[in-house]
């Protein structure tokens, strides 16, 4: 989506987040270090890169100079027959000479198989050899800005009974920017059992749905969609701090009404916002003409969900690496975190993002008053759309589920300050019965707003207080054909806009450049028509704004 200029119509103060998913597989990349996992990643990397017609890089970090630290750190161990000086020297070259060569021939041997299997798939192939710390060097060609997916064995060649997940996998998934497959079964297939994307609220989350989808049909895999909630940790949070309340704390804290309100509305709050994440990813789904599966889990979240993926078989899980509750300096969330290291099957850590539209979000998160509804039901008709949704955002933007008439005063407050003050400027002028009956009659109802407009704009600078059928009938015999064209820097301003107000000032910026006589829209006009769309939204939103009684 294009950026929101600076101005009243833009989006509300919530920085906007451009949508990423689903991510693109044109260029993978592998780490390789010849274990069962890595091995595993190759396939199904390859796989992936078929089906997106990608290149594949295989990755392998060697240390030379890690070994020879090691080596002069052993020098003093050595038998005395090597202490020498010659024979030292002598000892370091041979050293030096080995290592660096054979850690070569190792990696290129990695690279070797992992590139026989890319080209039996006629899939181009890249080396990458770095020298360092593995997982530095690995996490730095993750932020290279080349590459759009990592893959990865959850375990390397240090495995060893009982463990859960390498060093290398953990720290590389925690710091990379870009989405990341971790291989946790060497003997499983993506697309063998479901893929399970868990479904937070959070734009990641749906970004991993996003993902899902696309991948689920380039696999021909099923995707079901999870949402995990705790209404138990509540409860036991809240009798746990009863329980250490005085009596007379207690009576002040009011603990009978207190607990009542929690399960009364906490439990079956969580349970609702929950519900309605997955009725948005199905909404989501159903967008991109799939099918999905969807269930509402209830316990410790990551508990849930493993529950989930032995049940239903699932081949690959999808999570947004940070959640709805994430702060800008987490790196993994804690549900992701505990899953990363004990789900059964493979894990994909998403970074990509996906915002649902805001009518889909709030006609499953957000209700409205009947006090505000009412309210809203005064706005005009011609700006009550753009209205609605920013009074939407700010609800969204505040956490809010229901629309009272006090949020739509505080809304009104914050978007349009200066709403106390008379504006006669953009006051809506009262209509004729005759110019109401001229432009109903007229046949082409897809132009009336711009000529309600127009008329409008005429009887203004005639100084009328009235429209009446003279200042309409002009525009009424305008050919389609007259209609003004746009130069290039005022499509861009426009462009800038929310998708909320962008008809309304187009609209607006056609009127006025018809009423001066011109043929083109210039960014001076759609200044002046976002100022006037401003106004007449201030208006709108004043608290008790009424409808014109002649119409507008």
């Amino acid at each position: 989506m294009p950026d929101a200029a600076p101005s009243s119509l833009s989006r509300p103060a919530e920085a906007v987040v451009r949508d990423t998913a689903p991510v693109s597989l044109a260029r993978i990349l592998v780490a390789l270090d010849a274990s069962d996992h890595a091995n595993r990643a190759i396939a199904e990397a390859t796989r992936l890169a078929i089906s997106a017609g990608g290149t594949l890089t295989g990755i392998h970090v060697y240390a030379a100079k890690l070994h020879d630290r090691r080596f002069r750190q052993m020098e003093g161990g050595l038998p005395q027959r090597y202490r020498e000086e010659s024979e030292l020297e002598r000892q370091r070259a041979v050293h030096d000479s080995l290592i660096t060569r054979g850690l070569g021939i190792i990696g290129d041997s990695y690279h070797d198989a992992a590139e026989q299997t890319c080209v039996a798939a006629a899939v181009p192939y890249r080396r990458l050899s770095p020298e360092g710390k593995n997982y530095r060097r690995i996490a730095e060609a993750t932020a290279s800005g080349e590459f759009d997916l990592l893959v990865l064995g959850a375990l390397g060649l240090g495995v060893v009974t009982d463990s859960v997940i390498g060093t290398v996998c953990e720290r590389v998934t925690r710091r990379s920017p870009i989405d990341v497959l971790v291989i946790r079964d060497h003997r499983r297939s993506l697309g063998d059992g479901p893929l399970v994307v868990g479904i937070d609220g959070s734009a990641r989350s749906f970004g991993a749905l996003k993902t899902a989808i696309d991948i689920g049909r380039r696999l021909g895999a099923p995707v079901h969609a999870v949402a995990a909630y705790d209404p138990y940790f509540h409860y036991v949070a809240f009798r746990r701090i009863a329980d250490g309340l005085s009596d007379e704390a207690g009576r002040v804290f009011r603990f009978k009404e207190q607990e009542k309100l929690h399960e009364e509305i906490i439990d079956d709050g969580l349970a609702k916002i929950y519900a309605s994440h997955l009725e948005i990813a199905r909404a989501v789904a159903d967008a991109e003409g799939v099918e999905i599966k969807t269930a509402l889990l209830d316990g410790k979240p990551y508990q849930a969900i493993l529950r989930y993926l032995v049940d239903a078989g699932a081949s690959l899980l999808l999570l947004g690496k940070t959640g709805i509750h994430a702060d800008p300096e987490l790196d993994i969330g804690g549900n992701a975190e505990n899953l990363l290291r004990l789900a059964p099957c493979h894990v994909w850590m998403g970074t990509a993002t996906h915002t649902p539209p805001l009518d889909a979000v709030a006609r499953e998160t957000i209700a409205w008053s009947a006090e505000a509804e009412c309210k809203i039901a005064r706005v005009p008709e011609t700006v009550q759309g753009m209205v609605r949704m920013v009074i939407l955002r700010f609800a969204q933007e505040q956490g809010h589920t229901v629309i009272t008439s006090a949020l739509v005063e505080q809304a009104t407050a914050r978007f349009c300050p200066g709403h106390g003050k008379a504006n006669d400027a953009g006051n809506d002028l009262p209509w004729t019965d005759a110019a109401k009956t001229l432009i109903d009659s007229h046949r082409e109802t897809s132009g009336i707003a711009d000529i309600r407009l127009r008329a409008e704009k005429r009887a203004r600078r005639e100084g009328a207080e009235k429209v009446t059928s003279d200042h309409v009938q002009p525009f009424l015999e305008m050919p389609a054909a007259s209609r003004p064209t746009w130069d290039a820097a005022a499509l861009a301003r426009l462009n800038r806009l929310p998708d909320m107000a962008r008809e309304a000032v187009r609209r607006r910026a056609d009127a006025h450049t018809c009423d001066a006589g011109q043929m083109q829209v210039t960014v001076d006009i759609v200044e002046a028509a976002i100022t006037e769309s401003r106004r007449t939204m201030e208006q709108a939103m004043q608290a008790g704004g009424h409808r014109p009684s002649s119409g507008t």
